[in-house]
């Protein structure tokens, strides 16, 4: 199906409102929003110091705050991230902590604080099988932490080889291969050659490999795992690209090769960008906007190309922090949270 030629839009389902201050990330639970008869449930944070968890009502399909997780930071909550059975989440703050919560039903409890970075920890990402989290932090440093029995985190490695503060970590979709980004300009892939955990730094993305000019603040991956997209300061999203077949079978190493730039789309800062399973990238910034883009269907000899697929200008009354779509097959539900306070559901759909 080629989505270029449906006439599609942006409609904005509901505005979800309770936090005091910006609104900093945004995530949906993998479970609720994927299974059937289950009502999706995400989780936003905020400056406010405080995780709001929103769930919508299968029988009115409109948002509430079922409850809000102010008992543990005591500054602002930067990120935050699912387990992949969708029973845990990760908080991280600018208190130097980061908070796991068990979800119990009606009620979340704090089962455990992660303790070691300097200051800020700015991001948190579980792994495909959730036994490992990765943090990482204003300190520069990229932690890795086993998940034990008892509620106990361990921590595993503690990656250090960025200049700067480390904006982002993520793990890659399906295998044991991290990924960091900063304010030095640079995303690096942090992998271990065998079980024994030791992850060596084993290629950096920079400017001298078209990689980018400015701070690279999100990164995110295509669903089959062979394609990462990445947002920078310097106003450009990046598509990059691997040999997957080649990781998967243990091998070796195979490098990430820069296939093409997306400028001139956003006139501020790229904060977020998400690659949705139906492979649809959104991406939202400091210009308030969020954009969304598309494979070209026609290939060209220097490789694959990208089309602007739809624009929303004025998606938020101040810079578009996160944007993140569900990853429900087919219903093309998409989040934002931004700095004017707010989370935004967006579909999505045909025009009527």
């Amino acid at each position: 199906m080629d989505l270029m030629e449906k006439n599609l839009e942006l409609v904005e389902i509901q505005k979800l409102e309770g936090h005091t201050d910006r609104v900093w990330s945004v995530a949906w639970n993998p479970v609720s929003s994927q299974a059937d008869g289950v009502s999706p449930i995400l989780a936003s944070c905020s400056g406010d110091s405080t995780v709001r968890i929103w769930e919508q009502s299968s029988l009115s399909r409109s948002w509430t705050c079922k409850t809000v997780l102010d008992e543990t930071h005591t500054r602002t909550v930067r990120s935050c991230a699912w387990s992949p059975s969708g029973q845990l989440l990760a908080t991280a703050s600018f208190d130097g902590t980061t908070g796991i919560w068990k979800n119990y039903g009606s009620e979340f409890d704090c089962i455990s604080t992660l303790e070691g970075h300097e200051n800020e920890v700015k991001s948190v990402s579980w792994n495909a099988s959730g036994s490992h989290l990765a943090t990482c932090s204003r300190d520069k440093s990229v932690w890795i932490w086993e998940v034990l029995e008892g509620n106990e985190y361990d921590c595993a490695a503690v990656l250090t080889g960025h200049t700067q503060d480390v904006k982002m970590v993520q793990w890659h979709p399906t295998m044991d291969v991290l990924f960091s980004c900063s304010y030095d300009n640079t995303i690096k892939v942090w992998w271990s050659e065998d079980d024994d955990g030791e992850y060596q730094c084993v290629q950096t993305l920079g400017e001298s490999n078209n990689g980018h000019s400015s701070t690279v603040w999100s990164i995110s991956f295509n669903a089959a795992g062979d394609k990462m997209v990445t947002c920078s300061d310097d106003l450009t999203l990046k598509i990059w690209g691997t040999d997957i077949a080649r990781m998967q079978s243990g091998e070796d190493y195979a490098p990430w090769i820069h296939l093409c730039t997306l400028s001139g789309y956003h006139d501020r800062t790229i904060y977020s960008a998400h690659w949705s399973r139906d492979d649809i990238i959104v991406s939202g910034a400091g210009d308030n906007a969020i954009r969304l883009f598309v494979e070209s269907k026609h290939d060209s000899v220097d490789g694959p190309s990208y089309n602007l697929l739809l624009k929303k200008n004025k998606a938020h009354e101040n810079d578009v922090n996160s944007v993140q779509w569900s990853p429900g097959e087919g219903n093309r539900l998409l989040a934002s949270a931004s700095d004017d306070g707010m989370v935004k559901i967006w579909q999505l759909a045909t025009k009527q």
